[in-house]
């Protein structure tokens, strides 16, 4: 519950729901208003599991953001990084390195504007307001510069996120023109929502969501898989979220289905 919103943006309308504040209500985060339950606990009746997915890809930014610390990368660039909760990837990485420098982007003004209050006297970490869309604004941003070398790897996310991006907008040449500004060796990590999972009520879910004017596409693992097109998958490859390297009985769900339900894996660029 929200008591005070006078941090709210004004531009934000709390009466429609967004999925970055649902996916937070899914994660027992605060920053979500009435409606955002009332979609969530709509979708929770149609997949009871959903809340397990969310976990999941939560689970498997901390183990893609560590191993690409482990892997040498100390600068990350996370686009659709959504509301702030526990477990954020500059926590993640700054816990195993102070060093590590994050920029956050997304177009939702709630998450940017909470990202702002909670990155406060953190000088590693920036989070942008801006669209997928927009490359070079996000790119050549001073926010973004100032704390990342483009002449050096990055580890780029982008998790839960391309599946609201249809396919009018070419979301592979729009991977392409991030890709093209990345040095060799970076890293790019993506979960999606798999259309072939076998995950019952998906449709009909998907249909739930048409109320928040971001509409999901799910995609075929051959589809998520163009994607890394310049990368090469690191093991186990592309393969439900929470097969990707699980340490651990809590990064995975008693149902097969949503184990499967995200795609998820990490491509290092050749």
């Amino acid at each position: 519950m929200i008591p005070d919103l006078s941090w709210v943006p004004p531009e934000v309308d709390v009466n429609v729901p967004n999925p970055a504040r649902v996916y937070d209500y899914w994660l027992d985060g605060d920053h979500h208003f009435p409606a955002d339950r009332e979609l969530g606990e709509q979708i929770l009746k149609i997949m009871p599991g959903v809340r397990d997915a969310a976990r999941l890809n939560r689970a498997f930014l901390r183990r893609a953001a560590t191993f690409m610390v482990e892997s040498g990368i100390r600068q990350f660039l996370d686009i659709g990084s959504g509301i702030p909760t526990v477990g954020n990837l500059h926590e993640i990485v700054q816990a195993l390195d102070p060093e590590c420098r994050v920029v956050y982007v997304d177009r939702e003004p709630v998450a940017v504007a909470h990202s702002q209050l909670l990155l406060r006297g953190n000088d590693r970490c920036v989070a942008l307001q801006a669209d997928l869309r927009d490359a070079e604004k996000i790119l050549d941003s001073p926010k973004t510069t100032d704390l990342l070398d483009f002449d050096q790897p990055v580890g780029l996310f982008m998790l839960l996120l391309l599946h609201f991006v249809p396919d009018s907008w070419d979301p592979v040449g729009l991977l392409a023109r991030y890709r093209a500004r990345l040095a060799s060796g970076s890293y790019l990590a993506v979960s999606h929502v798999a259309a072939d999972a076998d995950s019952a009520g998906l449709d009909e879910a998907i249909e739930a969501y048409r109320s928040t004017q971001n509409q999901p596409f799910p995609r075929t693992h051959d589809q998520v898989l163009r994607f890394f097109e310049g990368f090469e998958l690191v093991e186990p490859g592309l393969v439900g979220c929470a097969m990707w390297n699980p340490q651990g009985v809590g990064d995975m769900s008693d149902d097969p289905a949503i184990n499967n339900l995200p795609y998820a894996g990490v491509g290092r660029l050749l």
